[in-house]
């Protein structure tokens, strides 16, 4: 399989070094408006680097086409990927609006091609494991459950993640994460009800939601805090329960000297203590459902649902209410 990387910054490097493990498939083309990231990941993936997007689409021969770029541009690259004929993987969050989202879903049926967005704590063994323990009943009935992700604000190494506009703040770009997995293990929620605040190099957000189960959850995200990334959850349930702490969970901690954030290249991104990475999985898995028709471990109706939750956590942390979900109306209403 030929793919082509759209966006040659962090996600994208990732995208390109798990390609690179995965049999039979081929890193053709990669395009980025900043030259040097783009000569780089050519250089390291020797895949032609192309100064249009029009250009990759029409010359490099991919099949597929990952677009790893700022958060509102990605239903511009997946809408023009998918009328040219190319399977779209997208990164998180799906798009900042349910109406992009939508077109990039319709798009992408109307021209005979997949949508996969990369929610990729779905294959974090850890996340998963603890989801298995729910459904196998282990832990009896699901009361309560916490998750946590925090780590320095990525804006300081890419300036767009401090505009709302393009990346969605840290309710969208990094609790959305967690949104994601609660509705993954707990079902569909009942109502959300949100806080949002932002001071300076800190963006905080928390969500409670409650679930058609009538179990609760508590989720926060944290962009500035003053410590290393990452994260944590808990599950309680009648019989049981189950904790994971990314702090604790490997067995050899080495800390260095905080590097300067004008000199680094590339923001934070989860890793897991698993021996094989949560990104090769899952695009291992995306790759495979391309070549095989079945569905993914997420489905792009599963980032949309997750996008819905992290809107609603944002209209509630504006108004001050709660906002309720209507399951007897279609689907996705409020």
């Amino acid at each position: 399989m030929k793919v082509a990387i759209v966006g040659c910054g962090g996600m994208g490097s990732i995208h390109a070094s798990c390609y690179m493990s995965i049999p039979d498939v081929t890193v053709v083309g990669v395009h980025d408006i900043d030259p040097d990231a783009m000569r780089a990941l050519s250089e390291r993936t020797g895949a032609t680097a192309y100064e249009t997007f029009a250009e990759l689409l029409e010359h490099s021969g991919c099949e597929a086409v990952s677009v790893a770029t700022p958060s509102h541009l990605h239903k511009t690259f997946a809408v023009q990927a998918a009328e040219a004929g190319k399977h779209v993987i997208s990164e998180k969050p799906i798009a900042l609006a349910l109406e992009d989202a939508e077109e990039m879903i319709l798009s992408c049926e109307r021209n005979g091609v997949r949508l996969f967005v990369g929610h990729v704590v779905r294959y974090f063994p850890e996340y998963a494991q603890a989801k298995s323990k729910v459904e196998s009943g282990e832990l009896g009935r699901i009361g309560v459950v916490h998750a946590k992700r925090a780590g320095a604000h990525p804006g300081d190494r890419r300036p767009w993640f401090k505009d709302a506009a393009q990346s969605g703040g840290v309710a969208l770009d990094l609790m959305i994460h967690d949104l994601d997995y609660l509705r993954w293990t707990l079902g569909e929620v009942r109502s959300v009800y949100g806080l949002h605040r932002v001071e300076d190099a800190l963006e905080y957000a928390s969500a409670t939601l409650v679930f058609e189960s009538g179990a609760v959850a508590n989720a926060e995200a944290y962009w500035g805090y003053p410590g290393p990334f990452h994260t944590a959850f808990e599950i309680a349930g009648s019989r049981g329960v189950v904790r994971n702490d990314s702090l604790k969970s490997a067995s050899l901690h080495v800390r260095k000297a905080a590097v300067k954030a004008e000199k680094a290249t590339f923001v934070e991104v989860p890793q897991s203590p698993g021996y094989h990475s949560p990104y090769e999985l899952e695009l291992r898995d995306f790759v495979d459902c391309i070549r095989t028709g079945r569905q993914p471990e997420v489905t792009a109706r599963d980032a949309v649902k997750a996008l819905e939750l992290a809107l609603a956590v944002m209209e509630s942390a504006n108004t001050g209410r709660a906002i309720a979900f209507d399951r007897n109306e279609k689907e996705g209403s409020r």
